[in-house]
């Protein structure tokens, strides 16, 4: 395991984190000013062209697999999301409901584990889950990652982060102070180092990036479970 030097503390419970984001509904997308930059360039870096078992931990609102199954993935590709809110696997099986078969959104327990057998999917997706996470559960998502993927399969991942710039600096040392003393008034979220949690001799860094639109830093990680591990 990679060393890890970001301390995270005083997540919320799955329950806290359910509450919490079956009141936001669809407010949740108001977040794209930060966001959808840092997925385009997760879609730009990830092959979700060759994909074909696309998983996603923390689906809310089935934004981005739609904009995938719309656009990116093969058309006899499959997608299977999860979220803990309820609120949030209704909006985006709605959502979805034009891609038939080929996309399934299930209500997770909080637990962080794959609704999937061994070997069974090419990419594992998180988008904005894992900065909601403890230390035991982002180590937990990567375990889960590479025993769910196929040789070579990649995990994507978008997650807030420290800054690299002095306004991005301000932003995320506001934010972390925000998390210490309140962390439901950011939604349980809190700049993280996602790639500090990676396993060299598991996975290949494939890319690497932090992208700040309007001072808001996030890091772009997509790394490949390395061959031969079937």
């Amino acid at each position: 395991m990679g060393t890890n030097t970001t301390r995270l503390h005083r997540v919320l419970r799955p329950s806290d984190a359910r509450a919490y984001y079956d009141r936001f509904g669809k407010k949740q997308d108001s977040q794209s000013f930060y966001e959808d930059p840092a997925l385009d360039d997760l879609i730009a870096r990830a092959d979700f062209e060759s994909a074909h078992n696309v998983y996603e931990l923390g689906c809310g609102t089935g934004k981005l697999a739609a904009r995938l199954l719309e656009k990116h993935l093969p058309p006899r590709a499959r997608y299977l999301g999860s979220d803990v809110s309820p609120v949030m696997v209704g909006l985006a099986t709605h959502r979805l409901e034009p891609f038939g078969a080929r996309a399934q959104v299930v209500l997770s327990d909080g637990e962080v584990r794959f609704p999937l057998l061994d070997h069974s999917a090419d990419r594992v997706v998180s988008s904005y889950v894992l900065d909601l996470l403890s230390e035991a559960d982002i180590e937990r998502f990567f375990a889960e990652a590479y025993r769910v993927l196929t040789a070579n399969g990649r995990a994507c991942i978008a997650s807030l982060t420290r800054g690299v710039s002095l306004p991005s600096r301000l932003v995320s040392a506001v934010w972390m102070t925000v998390f210490r003393v309140r962390p439901s008034a950011v939604g349980g979220c809190r700049p993280i180092r996602p790639g500090s949690f990676v396993d060299a001799d598991q996975w290949r860094v494939v890319h690497q990036r932090v992208v700040a639109p309007f001072a808001v830093p996030s890091e772009v990680l997509v790394v490949e479970k390395r061959g031969g591990e079937q």
